[in-house]
């Protein structure tokens, strides 16, 4: 018998889930967060869980907020069950169900006055951000703040009625200095190199645009922290809410899915306080550069690498992908040949025992992820997951056998159809234009590469170049399972 999920019906299902140790009405909110999706329940409303759990820290609660029109609809269906989630960690050999309460509250769309006034309000102190790669206004190819996106535009030419996440921040900061309210920390969640950086880039290059003395201090005033987040999280859908439903007896209308494993790695730099996190896992240190560097070239480059192999060759869960001898060999050959070798030092980590666990957590048959949403936003993904490893390897005049048929793949996908004729989903913001490129390159492999802002100086490179169109050309005459055969073997030249 299934029942439904909210504050009066947890102890009903403390028998097949674990349910909050802590009572919610003690709860208050301390952090203001942009976008509730699933990576966000299933890792910082997750840590912060575990924190409320021990008694600590019961001020830090969330309150979440939403920029997009569908996050009125996400709203609804959280508010029905009180703002609870279920989370369902799978692994291969054991799955448990945990009832999260972290979050209090939520605002969505129309209600932009409201986020406003709760930034203000000097409870909160931090404004946290998981709103994807792709949503921080930043040109992929420069890696610098582009202004001329049209909802920056828009929030320049109307910084007191903002409709992004940026410029909602930036009003609240406002208001808070006018009430002589310190101003909060804002720590992006998102995976992105030196995300807090990039983060101070999109803040202060918006408020550039009104008001440039408040954008000098922003600068000097508030705290950025860069951070590494790692949690292998998929999509939300029937098949997830059948197997709350039936296993654990939940009607969850949005329960999270995730692997057992989780990281986080912050830099410690938050002047208004912050929840103990240390005390459940987080691992606080003066630089994250490393270890993201680390994750992004290693764990998500990877997922970019074996997402394109795996649509050409109607593959739709990634475990799937790892099964097939192909894909998993040629990952293991990227990483260890050309990845790997040019990441730098992480404290105490073996960076090949590090692979070995991603490949692991890849394999792992009950997540669910799929292909599909590994392909996702190429053009936000490949700028920040592979193209960075290609230009390291070129700059030592190295050779990317490897990484330009990761690009290569990247291209044959865009034409449209898998080897077998599928049709191929995109969902890229850039699809229609890559689509027509991937196209044209039929005649000229090098028109792909004039995407510009997603190359940037690497198309100009010859080695590149040469292994590129080499590597397309396989593709397109011999097809990916030959192609991927031939550069394991070391005969791709």
């Amino acid at each position: 018998m299934t029942k439904s999920l909210n504050l009066a019906s947890l102890d009903q299902h403390a028998d097949k889930a674990a349910v909050p140790a802590y009572d919610r009405g003690s709860l208050s909110a301390g952090i203001f967060h942009f976008g509730v999706g699933n990576f966000h329940r299933a890792h910082q409303a997750v840590y912060l869980h575990q924190l409320f759990n021990t008694g600590r820290d019961l001020d830090w609660a969330i309150v979440g907020a939403g920029v997009m029109p569908s996050d009125t609809k996400m709203r609804e269906v959280l508010a029905a069950q009180d703002f609870l989630t279920t989370v369902v960690d799978q692994e291969a050999d054991a799955s448990e169900a945990t009832i999260t309460g972290a979050m209090i509250d939520m605002i969505a769309p129309p209600d932009f006055a409201e986020m406003v006034e709760k930034l203000a309000d000097p409870a909160i102190r931090i404004v946290s951000l998981t709103v994807t790669e792709g949503g921080y206004f930043i040109d992929p190819a420069t890696g610098k703040f582009d202004p001329t996106h049209p909802a920056i535009v828009a929030d320049g030419e109307n910084p007191d009625t903002p409709k992004t996440a940026f410029g909602l921040i930036i009003a609240g900061l406002k208001k808070r200095r006018a009430e002589n309210i310190p101003p909060f920390t804002v720590m992006c969640c998102d995976n992105i190199p030196h995300n807090g950086a990039v983060t101070k880039a999109t803040v202060s290059g918006l408020a550039e645009l009104s008001d440039p003395d408040f954008a000098g201090w922003i600068r000097d005033n508030v705290a950025f922290p860069n951070g590494m987040v790692d949690r292998i999280t998929p999509a939300t859908g029937k098949r997830e809410r059948d197997i709350t439903r039936a296993e654990y007896g939940i009607e969850d209308n949005w329960p999270v899915f995730c692997e057992g494993f989780k990281q986080w790695v912050l830099e410690d730099d938050f002047p208004l306080g912050r929840p103990a996190l240390e005390e459940v896992g987080v691992t606080f240190v003066d630089d994250v550069s490393p270890y993201e560097l680390m994750k992004l070239r290693i764990l998500n480059g990877g997922h970019a690498a074996i997402a394109y192999p795996g649509e050409l060759l109607d593959i739709h869960f990634v475990h799937e992908a790892m099964e097939n001898e192909l894909i998993a060999a040629f990952l293991e050959k990227l990483e260890k040949d050309e990845i790997i070798p040019i990441v730098p030092p992480v404290p105490d980590t073996d960076l090949t025992g590090y692979y070995e666990l991603i490949a692991r957590r890849f394999a792992n048959p009950k997540i669910g992820d799929t292909i599909e949403r590994l392909a996702l936003d190429g053009s936000n993904r490949q700028p920040k997951f592979i193209l960075p490893s290609t230009a390291a390897r070129l700059e030592k005049g190295l050779d990317v056998v490897g990484l330009a048929l990761v690009s290569a793949l990247w291209c044959r996908y865009f034409e449209g159809t898998s080897d077998s004729g599928r049709k191929i989903r995109f969902n890229d913001e850039s699809a229609d234009r890559l689509h027509k490129a991937a196209l044209a390159s039929r005649q000229d492999p090098m028109i792909f590469l004039q995407e510009r802002a997603i190359f940037g100086s690497i198309a100009d490179n010859e080695t590149f170049r040469r292994r590129f169109s080499t590597a397309l050309e396989s593709l397109r005459t011999l097809g990916t399972a030959e192609t991927l055969r031939r550069y394991i073997a070391g005969d791709l030249a």
